[in-house]
């Protein structure tokens, strides 16, 4: 296969993604040529109780909208819904879904509950923005991840006018250490770029780089290209590392492997 089909042959990229999200960054990046290197930053698991979230969903036929910004949200719903007999293909009539981005839309379509409303860019914002909608008077349910704090769209919504119920529907934690091999490859400069696929990942990464590799972790990657997937992941991204070489457009993984194409392209 020639250059031109794999403009990242011989370049070494590591992962930061979930371990159960790995495969398919995994599988576009090697199509491109480069060596791939695992660095999990995220273990999905449960939140500390369920019970918030079973409370609500007992309520499902009280709310106008369902909210869900990940695919990890939409599972959860899911499997929570299956215990008492219920699932979102047979949520209440009265009930729309609304997905930030992509794999969140194809999450809720391979369980039959396509979205009624997806942004036409796949960030909090843009869902805010386009929503068909004006927000007063709605009740919304937004499942989300436990830790983090109010979000960007409870925030806004509630602003709007509408009541809006936040309830942790999973968590995302740091793992305990990072794979040997990437640790040795970013020991010896072998890791030509670092990709983020959400503000954790960043957080996380840089505890484990801290952990693994004392103070001046930092240092470890002046010559890695730092690829981001959209803004709140930039932001923390200079936050934490000091700058962002790229941010993938559309914000997505499709995006995010572009967009390292691009940066490796152009940054030599």
């Amino acid at each position: 296969m020639s250059n031109a089909a794999q403009p990242l042959l011989g370049r070494t990229v590591v992962v930061t993604r979930a371990q159960e999200q790995q495969g398919e960054a995994r599988k576009q990046l090697e199509q491109l040529g480069a060596a791939v290197l695992d660095l999990p930053a995220l273990v999905i698991g449960p939140p500390d109780e369920w019970g918030p979230l079973d409370d609500a969903l007992s309520e499902l036929d009280e709310f106008h909208w369902l909210v869900v910004s990940s695919a990890n949200g939409v599972n959860a719903v899911e499997e929570r819904l299956q215990l008492t007999g219920r699932s979102l293909s047979r949520r209440p009539a009265s009930l729309k879904i609304a997905a930030v981005g992509r794999k969140t839309a194809a999450a809720l379509e391979a369980l039959g509950a396509p979205a009624d409303f997806v942004p036409p860019t796949f960030v909090a914002d843009s869902l805010i923005e386009h929503f068909p909608v004006s927000g007063w008077g709605l009740r919304l349910l937004l499942p989300r991840v436990q830790s983090g704090g109010r979000t960007v769209l409870a925030e806004a919504f509630g602003e709007a006018g509408a009541r809006v119920v936040e309830v942790a529907a999973y968590e995302s934690r740091c793992p305990a250490d990072m794979p040997a091999v990437t640790a040795e490859a970013l020991k010896n400069q072998q890791v030509d770029a670092i990709t983020f696929s959400s503000g954790k990942t960043v957080s996380h990464t840089a505890s484990l780089l801290s952990e693994c590799f004392g103070a001046d972790w930092r240092a470890l990657l002046r010559e890695v290209k730092l690829i981001s997937i959209g803004p709140q992941t930039s932001m923390r991204c200079r936050e934490l590392l000091g700058r962002v070489d790229g941010e993938a457009d559309p914000h997505d993984l499709e995006g995010l492997v572009q967009c390292c194409v691009q940066v490796m392209q152009t940054g030599g």
